[in-house]
């Protein structure tokens, strides 16, 4: 199910989520290999380094939304959990300071995930639903 919606909002990408996509695809030179849209426990994230244990977000006009903060929160501490460092951006900033959101992502994604972040669980939360 959640490989199936996952294979749904690959296919339905906006435009920010697109661009941000084809400057991801070029770290793959650099040893780091994003995946988007993937499945990571009970959530779909929008894209995904597993090698350097990191997750980018990109937000729109919705997470400003009632519920949206909380579910944010939830989803972070969820991935934090699991030994992954989260960041986010609002699509705004990849139509107007795509070079800087590139440069963050590529500095960020360079560290090691703090030890408070390191754990040992799959991915998948272990068959957590």
């Amino acid at each position: 199910m959640a490989d199936k919606l996952a294979r749904l909002l690959r296919e339905n990408a906006t435009d920010a989520e697109r661009i941000l996509w084809a400057e991801l695809r070029a770290f793959k030179r650099g040893g780091m290999h994003f995946r988007r849209q993937a499945p990571f426990g009970r959530y779909i994230v929008d894209f995904v380094c597993h090698s350097r244990r990191l997750v980018v977000e990109l937000d729109g006009s919705q997470h400003g939304a009632a519920g949206a903060v909380e579910y944010d929160e939830q989803r972070t501490a969820y991935l934090n959990s699991r030994g992954y460092r989260v960041i986010r951006f609002g699509n705004w900033e990849i139509f107007q300071e795509l070079p800087r959101v590139v440069d963050a992502i590529a500095r960020i994604a360079a560290l090691p995930p703090p030890e408070a972040l390191r754990a040992s669980t799959s991915p998948q939360g272990g068959g957590e639903k």
